[in-house]
């Protein structure tokens, strides 16, 4: 079976480079950037802006390649692939949620942008609370350590150079 997506638009933010990037959307707080829909999807933006906050998937374009194990930027511990949020995965996607600001035609302005400028677009989801908010009991190796991502920068160790899978 193959599986393969579209592009429904393409970011432009202030991250030119991935090296030094907030690594979730709490490092990036007040960070404002944008979604350009491309214009056959822009009716779908129709009362999107009855909603504070969006769910976006993307396509971690800058990354290539993917390990099972890999060191995640809040921990010096090699961790499955699966328990973290790294960006080097079987298939790159990419997930935040950031606040919606103004719809205004095929323009989607947003806050609290941590992604990569020129980043594919996938898919744009309203956030409601009733639905997204689960209480967590457990939240694994993130323990006492979930906090320090309004702080740490990406480095270079998921960003892939010419020819090279991306590393641990």
């Amino acid at each position: 079976m193959q599986i393969s997506y579209t592009p429904i638009g393409y970011f432009n933010t202030p991250h030119k480079d991935a090296i030094g990037m907030p690594i979730q959307p709490s490092g990036a707080e007040g960070v404002a950037g944008y979604i350009n829909v491309l214009p056959q999807y822009a009716e779908g933006l129709h009362d999107l802006d009855g909603f504070s906050h969006v769910i976006v998937l993307y396509h971690l374009h800058e990354v290539a390649g993917h390990k099972l194990t890999v060191t995640p930027f809040l921990d010096n511990t090699p961790r499955g692939i699966f328990a973290t949020r790294s960006p080097s995965r079987p298939n790159p996607i990419g997930l935040s949620v950031m606040r919606l600001l103004v719809v205004r035609d095929n323009m989607v302005s947003l806050e609290n942008v941590d992604v990569l400028d020129g980043t594919p677009v996938l898919d744009i989801k309203p956030y409601v609370p009733d639905f997204d908010i689960w209480k967590a009991d457990r939240i694994g190796w993130f323990a006492g350590k979930s906090g320090n991502a309004t702080h740490h920068k990406s480095d270079d160790r998921f960003v892939a150079t010419a020819g090279e899978n991306a590393r641990s």
